[in-house]
């Protein structure tokens, strides 16, 4: 079983609610358990908490949610353009797999809201197939192919 983190952003809650409902019965779904939702301020914040939440035993993958809604600065492409490499960069260090369902930038308000939940489901998608096939590729023979 598949033993997920959440970090979700509290910053346009009203859509990241909708994605965090979604995550949490998208992972009951895929037969995978949800150890710790941590919730952050904001997207940019992610990160931080990302880094406690790979450094537990109990967490196989992280799935961080988030939607950065499009501004009239490019602030929106600032926030999620750092927040996306540090979280890659997380994954990496900690050889644990960290998913991206942080939607924008240049997302309208209208687009997050319809974005959302498909976003969501994804993230735990990814997290979820990538937490089941880390130990197969650590184990995996030279041309094998893992699925």
């Amino acid at each position: 079983m598949a033993r997920l983190g959440i970090v979700v952003s509290e910053f346009n809650y009203d859509i990241t609610r909708i994605m965090l409902e979604k995550a949490l019965s998208h992972a009951k779904f895929l037969g995978a358990e949800v150890t710790i939702v941590v919730k952050v301020p904001g997207t940019f914040d992610a990160p931080y908490a990302v880094a406690e939440v790979l450094k537990r035993d109990d967490v196989d993958a992280v799935a961080v949610l988030g939607a950065v809604v499009e501004g009239e600065t490019e602030h929106d492409e600032l926030v999620a353009h750092q927040a996306a490499r540090k979280i890659l960069d997380l994954g990496i260090q900690y050889s644990k797999p960290v998913s991206l369902g942080i939607i924008g930038p240049g997302a309208s308000r209208m687009q997050a809201v319809e974005r959302a939940e498909e976003y969501a489901a994804r993230s735990i998608e990814a997290a979820v197939k990538m937490a089941r096939r880390l130990p197969r590729i650590r184990k995996a023979s030279m041309g094998e192919t893992v699925e």
